[in-house]
């Protein structure tokens, strides 16, 4: 029996179930490669958009740098994103008029710096919340798919009257079906997630180390 032998002979509820499964596995392929493409990006332009920013700062070239951190070619640069925020907060702090001491200026460049560190960690994480929900479920859902297929073979076995290891495999087997395709949606979804997670693990403790960096380098301006 082959597999669209199975699809003809399945109930209308198990067939629901096998489209769902389809649709949980496209949006997982879907998913992932939208983030390795935005990750892929993410990594690339950073590694250009580093030494550039650093050169300006440390030539005291302020408003170049935030030119830089602008610039559409490093869009998806996270570290672009964090240190655009500093840098526009601590020019905004030096052209309001107001003088603030050196430990205020640099809080403010701090928690500015937070924000948009939260904001492009969030950002980095779009689509993990259904890459975790499909690995976590579509198992159950192909063991659901398994209950509803055992459950119409053996009431056919009740309505012919035959209890053969014939008449009962072909229905056994066409239920099982339905806990293959949750493994086979599933188990890649955890790998999805596993390397996106790890992905953005990386992308975070690098914000961290660049915003370290950032604010150090105001102290010292400051000073």
């Amino acid at each position: 029996m082959d597999f669209l032998e199975m699809w003809e002979q399945m109930g209308v509820i198990v067939k629901l179930l096998m489209v769902v499964l389809a649709v949980m596995s496209m949006w997982s392929m879907g998913v992932f490669f939208e983030r390795l493409f935005t990750f892929f990006q993410a990594g690339k332009q950073s590694k250009m958009f580093a030494p550039q920013a650093a050169k300006h700062l440390k030539d005291g070239r302020l408003k170049d740098a935030i030119a830089v951190s602008q610039s559409k070619n490093y869009k998806y640069s996270h570290l672009g994103k964090v240190v655009l925020a500093g840098l526009q907060e601590y020019q905004f702090q030096k052209e309001s008029g107001v003088e603030l001491e050196r430990d205020d200026l640099v809080d403010a460049v701090r928690r500015a710096i937070q924000r948009a560190s939260a904001l492009t960690a969030a950002d980095l994480k779009k689509g993990m919340g259904s890459l975790a929900t499909i690995g976590a479920t579509a198992v159950f859902v192909g063991l659901l798919a398994t209950t509803f297929g055992v459950i119409a073979a053996f009431q056919g076995i009740a309505a012919t009257g035959s209890g053969g290891l014939g008449a009962v495999s072909a229905g056994i087997s066409e239920a099982l079906v339905g806990t293959a395709m949750g493994l086979i949606v599933a188990i890649p979804a955890v790998w999805f997630y596993n390397y996106l997670t790890s992905k953005i693990e990386f992308f975070n403790v690098e914000m961290d180390n660049s915003s370290s960096e950032l604010v150090d380098y105001f102290i010292k301006k400051a000073d």
